[in-house]
């Protein structure tokens, strides 16, 4: 069998790290920074920081995957230029095309990792994190996309909490997990066409992804030798 060659030559400093394992790691920070400093002045400035460092992150897994390198650059740059700028500046226009953008980049590492993770028959560690950030990958990309519909048609997101102002992004991204890993979607349901269309995308995505590539994966470990030493 093949073995899957990677984009640093041997011997290098990178070559010894799973990119897809410091995505992973980094998203899962950001999950802690939004419970840690919700609300605060200080929570946009450190996302975002973090935010920065989880753009470039996705470039580089998507230059170990089979993905198209330019793509990700094309998505990538406008998007952290524009995601900095709303930091100083409240308006929409911008944060709209910056999530629109962060959505499609997210997607389409998402993808990448997706045919990292199909193109042979082998598991190794990298593909064991690629299968988590390819999970946290996609809750990212469908929350950014429910904060452009609810940035365009506001009210598309209700709550008992946000009855009177825009579900905020953390809320967006806390449907998203509920949806994506179908425990439901709590206290904050879709009240738009738009919505309801995404919320159901994101359903179909998250039961395709466990029954495709979660159970594909499984099964290959379940199958590999006591002695087999390619896991690496």
């Amino acid at each position: 069998m093949k073995e899957k060659e990677l984009p640093f030559r041997d011997g290098t400093l990178l070559s010894h790290y799973h990119p897809s394992a410091w995505l992973l790691a980094a998203q899962l920070l950001l999950l802690l920074l939004y419970a840690i400093f919700d609300g605060s002045h200080s929570e946009r400035i450190l996302i975002s920081v973090l935010g920065t460092i989880i753009l470039v992150l996705i470039v580089w897994v998507i230059y170990r995957s089979p993905a198209v390198n330019w793509i990700a650059w094309v998505l990538a740059v406008p998007a952290l230029a524009l995601s900095l700028m709303t930091i100083v500046s409240e308006n929409s226009t911008l944060l709209v095309i910056s999530s629109f953008l962060e959505a499609g980049l997210y997607f389409y590492a998402a993808a990448g990792l997706i045919a990292y993770m199909l193109g042979d028959y082998r598991v190794t560690t990298d593909e064991i994190f690629a299968a988590g950030a390819t999970y946290t990958l996609l809750a990212w990309g469908f929350a950014y996309t429910y904060l452009v519909v609810e940035i365009l048609v506001p009210g598309s997101f209700v709550g008992p909490l946000n009855l009177d102002r825009p579900a905020t992004f953390i809320e967006l991204l806390f449907v998203s997990f509920t949806n994506l890993s179908a425990t439901g979607l709590s206290d904050i349901v879709p009240a738009s066409a738009p919505a309801r269309v995404l919320i159901m995308l994101e359903q179909f995505a998250g039961v395709g992804y466990i029954a495709v590539v979660i159970s594909r994966l499984v099964g290959l470990i379940g199958q590999r030798k006591p002695d087999d030493s390619s896991n690496r």
